[in-house]
C-alpha cells in the first residue's frame, strides 16, 4: 500500500457529509453548524489503483460480520427487508451500494445511513453504459456503480425504488434489490428501536 493510498483511506473513518439545500454533498468543516450528517461514501471509496487486495479496507481493519455474497447470490431475492439492511448500514462497505432514489428536496427529511442520492428522474441516463464515469461523478459527487456491483434501491414507500431496480436491470445491472418498505418502514422501525433502548 502506498503512502498516498494510506492517507486517502484513513480520513474515511471520521469524514462526515453535510447535504446542502440543493442536494450536493460537501465535506463538513469542523467549525460549521451541522444540520444533518450521514456517512459519505465519496470519501470511503478506495482511491488507489492497487490490485494487491480486493477486500474493503474497513473489513481488513475491523473485520466484517456482514455476509459476503457469492456472485449472483445477492439479488437472488429481489426484495430486501429492514432486518437484512440494518447490518449493512451499520458497517458500510464498497461491496454494497445503497441508493436513495427520492428527489433532493425529499431527502432533506433524512436518509438511511450510508446511502447516496441518485434521483429516479436521473437514473435512466445516469446508469446508461454510455455515461462516462467522470460525467457521473461531476454530477452526483460519487463514483458510478459498476454493472456487477450489489445495489439496493429505496425511496419513500418502495414504488419508485422498484422502478429504479427495473431500470437498472435494463441497463445491465443484475445485482439489484429493492427495499420495499423504504424510508417509511426505516423510520418507523428505527423509532421503535430507539424507544426500546430508552
Amino acid at each position: 500500500m502506498s503512502a498516498r493510498t494510506a492517507l486517502t483511506r484513513a480520513p474515511a473513518l471520521s469524514r462526515l457529509c453535510l447535504r446542502s439545500v440543493n442536494g450536493n454533498r460537501q465535506a463538513r468543516k469542523p467549525s460549521s453548524i451541522v444540520l444533518r450528517t450521514s456517512f459519505c461514501p465519496t470519501y470511503a471509496q478506495t482511491r488507489s489503483n492497487s490490485s494487491t487486495s480486493t477486500s474493503s479496507w474497513t473489513d481488513r481493519l475491523f473485520g466484517s460480520s456482514k455476509p459476503k455474497y457469492a456472485p449472483g447470490e445477492f439479488a437472488k431475492d429481489p426484495i430486501i427487508t429492514y432486518d437484512e439492511l440494518l447490518p449493512i448500514t451499520e458497517q458500510p462497505s464498497d461491496d454494497i451500494f445503497l441508493v436513495d432514489v427520492r428527489e433532493p428536496d425529499e431527502v432533506q427529511s433524512g436518509m438511511i445511513p450510508s446511502a447516496t442520492n441518485l434521483p429516479l428522474s436521473d437514473i435512466k441516463d445516469a446508469l446508461d453504459p454510455k455515461t462516462a464515469e467522470g460525467d457521473f461523478f461531476r454530477k452526483f459527487s460519487f463514483r458510478k456503480p459498476l454493472p456487477d456491483q450489489n445495489i439496493i434501491f429505496y425511496c419513500r414507500s418502495g414504488k419508485r425504488s422498484a422502478a429504479a431496480a427495473e431500470l437498472a436491470g435494463e441497463r445491465g445491472f443484475k445485482n439489484v434489490r429493492n427495499y420495499r418498505g423504504s424510508w417509511l418502514d426505516w423510520t418507523r422501525r428505527s423509532k421503535g428501536k430507539d424507544d426500546e433502548e430508552d
